[in-house]
């Protein structure tokens, strides 16, 4: 594919090797208060509460992540200047800074246990918060001039929404006390299947703009994660009744949640730094038009 002077179309992102890790931790810490949520209603004490701490150390971490990643704490304090909730990247500040405080708190005062009335409150806050906290990096990357994000943005959020969901699950399944990490286990089966399909789904709609998942970085990444995921719900539906194979499927599972974020990151570089999937799409749109 010929370009002006063989230079690519698109500039690559600036981004480093911290904004994967802040995908994977966000969408776990998300992912978590949802589950933490869903086992209060349940009863299920001892699984909210490991819940709880999944999720409060997803939110320490996430806001480290990405304030390295933009160089200066300032610049994430001016995002905070205006709301705008055309951008996606001035919504996810603000959701990480709100639902960020509500799920630390929560998980502090868990840990404490003082005034749980406001515990119910803060849990159905962190609850409700976590699960868009854990989808909006898909609309983030989606809403680029990326071409395998781009033309992704049906599919992603779904990517990440239940790899989200398989890693809070496998987060738990590590964390819950032997025989009951029952519903855990549960939520990382149908959310690892999820997961595979939801990306199985993304490649087919991208088809030939699909190659970085096939190729180079992006390949091998999204190779490992359907190996992790796949192998890690195996072993999980297995360890019923032995935890070595719960505690080994769990691990996998979260493994390939983290290799699906460096998957969808290395694959937009890929997608960028080639001229043939901005160049023969607009032909492809030009032509159908």
């Amino acid at each position: 594919m010929r370009t002006y002077y063989g230079r690519p179309v698109l500039k690559e992102p600036e981004w480093t090797w911290e904004v994967p890790w802040y995908l994977f931790t966000g969408g776990l810490a998300g992912a978590s208060s949802g589950l933490a949520l869903v086992a209060r209603l349940a009863g299920r004490d001892d699984l909210m509460h490991r819940a709880r701490l999944v999720a409060g150390a997803g939110v320490a971490v996430s806001p480290v992540l990405l304030i390295m990643d933009l160089g200066r704490p300032r610049r994430f304090y001016n995002m905070l200047r205006v709301f705008k909730p055309t951008s996606a990247m001035n919504m996810g500040s603000w959701l990480l800074s709100v639902y960020g405080t509500v799920a630390g708190a929560t998980a502090v005062l868990g840990v404490l246990g003082r005034f749980p009335r406001l515990q119910v409150l803060l849990d159905g806050a962190a609850g409700v918060l976590g699960l868009p906290f854990a989808t909006y990096t898909a609309v983030l990357l989606s809403d680029s001039s990326i071409p395998v994000w781009q033309e992704a943005r049906g599919h992603l959020p779904f990517v990440f929404a239940a790899s989200a969901g398989a890693s809070a699950g496998a987060a738990s399944v590590l964390l819950a006390p032997a025989g009951h990490e029952g519903p855990a286990r549960r939520l990382t089966l149908v959310a690892a299947a999820a997961e595979l399909t939801a990306h199985q789904a993304m490649t087919r709609r991208l088809a030939a703009l699909g190659e970085p998942y096939e190729q180079g970085d992006g390949g091998r990444y999204a190779k490992a994660a359907k190996s992790c995921t796949a192998a890690g719900a195996v072993l999980v539906a297995a360890g019923r009744h032995r935890r070595w194979a719960s505690m080994a499927g769990a691990t996998l599972v979260l493994a390939g949640a983290i290799c699906e974020r460096w998957a969808v990151f290395r694959a937009g570089f890929q997608s960028a730094a080639d001229p043939t999937y901005a160049v023969a799409d607009q032909r492809r749109r030009l032509g159908l038009a």
